[in-house]
């Protein structure tokens, strides 16, 4: 049976912070997963992440790498 419940450390024990419907002394196995606040990433942080692969220029010519060879007068 699996069963997942919130509890509480208390520095000694495990407090549940609802009642389980176990009998007392019964055996369990506990994997813990801490819930602490994650710092967000900026968006330059996920963009290095990715590791992206583009020419040096790609800022420079995104119109040319998006839409093909773009002339001059715009049209």
């Amino acid at each position: 049976m699996t069963l997942t419940i919130d509890a509480i450390f208390d520095g000694k024990t495990f407090q549940p912070t609802k009642p389980v419907s176990l009998k007392p002394n019964t055996h369990v196995k506990i994997t813990i997963l801490t819930e602490d606040a994650k710092t967000p990433l900026s968006f330059l942080d996920v963009a290095l992440s990715l590791r992206l692969d583009g020419p040096p220029d790609w800022s420079l010519n995104l119109d040319k790498y998006l839409y093909g060879e773009v002339e001059e007068n715009g049209s």
